[in-house]
């Protein structure tokens, strides 16, 4: 098995506004420093050996995964990263209409994009900035039909990484939007993730059968390879 550390870095809710304030213009710097703590209290107390930690979330915490393997590339043994942003700017310019009335929050939580000055700020905490320094495997999960963290994040750092022979593997769900809803999609995820996490932490991992896959919408777009026991597609 596997010790997993959920991690309230700033910017949490539930702490009181302080601690939520603490993250404004912070996205990719003291969040993620944070995490960086967390893996130093875990391997400090021998919970987990330093060359065996992954990094795993979704929506931002796909952003924090991709930021760890991008920009700390060392610290992480592997990453999988669910409908996470890969360019903040991108990302701003895709938001969804029933964001606008959040328009003012977002530039006071990332930064202004609107100014040459927060588009640098932005650009220099983007993962897609950092494709380059990636050294560990990568697992990316992503809806078609994300309203939010629109398909084209994930498609543009995977290419970015297939250009640089750089390991990656990515499932795509046609019917999915800002996460993994259906049943048969979450199961066939968890499956694929059980045998990548295996493959880079040495953990043990239930052979992926077809019937696990079955009903599944998931769609392998790269790096088949690097999950283990993955079935081959039928044939209509």
């Amino acid at each position: 098995g596997y010790a997993v550390l959920q991690v309230n870095y700033r910017g949490s809710t539930g702490f009181g506004k302080a601690f939520t304030n603490a993250a404004n213009l912070q996205w990719g710097k003291a969040m993620h420093d944070d995490l960086l703590d967390a893996v130093a209290w875990a391997v400090g107390r021998k919970i987990a050996p330093a060359d065996k930690v992954g990094i795993l979330g979704g929506s931002y915490g796909g952003y924090a995964t991709l930021v760890g393997l991008a920009m700390t590339p060392k610290t992480f043994a592997c990453g999988v990263d669910i409908v996470g942003p890969s360019n903040l700017l991108t990302l701003i310019a895709t938001i969804p209409p029933y964001w606008a009335p959040m328009i003012t929050e977002f530039k006071t939580r990332m930064g202004d994009w609107t100014t040459e000055e927060g588009k640098a700020a932005l650009t220099a905490v983007s993962p897609l900035t950092h494709v380059g320094a990636i050294e560990r495997p990568l697992l990316i999960g992503q809806g078609a039909n994300d309203p939010r963290v629109k398909q084209a994040e994930s498609d543009q750092i995977v290419t970015a990484m297939q250009e640089r022979g750089i390991p990656v593997s990515y499932v795509l769900f046609p019917d999915e939007g800002h996460g993994f809803a259906r049943p048969e999609n979450r199961l066939a995820f968890f499956a694929v993730t059980e045998a990548f996490l295996s493959a880079y932490l040495g953990g043990v991992y239930e052979p992926i059968r077809a019937s696990d896959l079955g009903g599944s919408s998931m769609e392998v777009r790269a790096g088949r390879e690097g999950i283990p026991g993955l079935p081959l597609p039928t044939s209509p």
